[in-house]
């Protein structure tokens, strides 16, 4: 029972982010009358967009509802404007029941897998497991967090909690929100994993900026993006980054960065990489 008054919470405050975040204009609702007091769509107004009555989707937000039909939470992912990432986050929260349970302790990565991510030498590469713990990689991977090879750090602590990350990431802010937005589907795909829950948690009791971002409820799996870093020893570098998750650990991921054969960031990349040797 404590779970799914938990769900159901955090279904209604994700609805409610996400609505406030929805103007009027941009839904095509024409507004009438006195003056707004918010900018985002009043409940009456996301009920008329999904074809639902005032009174269900009030009692949804207020956690009063579940189990909807998919008919149901597709009307209401379109009068949100919700991505794919949201809709599946949006689908885990209105059906927990319908969610596989893994197991929840700790995580072991295959050595196959490491013995794959340590072959590379082209690219600085990471194995990250389902709570962003750093589980492997090559030592050029190692080397672009500025971490030794023996360390084994939770990636999401790093993020918020070590000062040097707000220097070796050029766009700190929009990174951090990447990790925030994974936690998230993370929690919603396992809401029974008790060690992620304290990670979100103790996040949540040390950083002011995590805080203020999960309140948001981002929401987003970006397995490909580029990433820019002020590196203390080989200085700029603007590296793709390709993840590739592994079906038989779910959750685990294989993510490689590197950069554009010819440019400024390969040298240095490869810099470093003779810096190790």
């Amino acid at each position: 029972m404590g779970e799914h008054r938990n769900t159901s919470q955090e279904l209604g405050d994700f609805l409610r982010t996400r609505r406030a975040a929805l103007t009027p204009q941009e839904s095509g609702v024409a507004t009438y009358g006195s003056p707004r007091r918010v900018p985002g769509l009043r409940r009456e107004e996301v009920a008329l967009l999904a074809g639902v009555s005032v009174n269900y989707y009030t009692r949804i937000e207020q956690g009063e509802s579940h189990q909807m039909s998919h008919s149901v939470l597709e009307s209401i992912a379109n009068a949100l404007q919700l991505d794919p990432d949201e809709r599946v986050h949006l689908a885990r929260l209105a059906r927990p029941t319908q969610i596989v349970r893994r197991r929840t302790g700790p995580e072991r990565v295959r050595e196959s897998v490491l013995a794959l991510a340590e072959s590379t030498s082209e690219q600085a590469t990471i194995i990250v497991g389902r709570r962003m713990d750093l589980l492997g990689g090559n030592r050029l991977g190692f080397a672009l967090l500025g971490l030794a090879p023996d360390q084994r750090p939770n990636m999401a602590k790093m993020m918020f909690l070590d000062p040097a990350m707000r220097d070796l990431l050029v766009h700190w802010e929009s990174e951090a929100r990447k990790a925030a937005s994974y936690l998230r589907m993370a929690s919603s795909d396992q809401p029974d994993d008790r060690l992620l829950a304290e990670l979100i948690g103790e996040l949540s009791i040390k950083s002011t900026e995590f805080t203020r971002i999960w309140a948001a409820h981002p929401v987003s799996e970006c397995l490909h993006s580029v990433r820019e870093y002020n590196h203390p020893v080989v200085g700029h570098l603007t590296l793709n980054e390709e993840t590739l998750r592994l079906p038989d650990d779910p959750g685990q991921r294989l993510i490689f960065h590197g950069a554009e054969p010819g440019t400024s960031s390969a040298e240095r990349l490869r810099l470093l990489d003779s810096l190790l040797a």
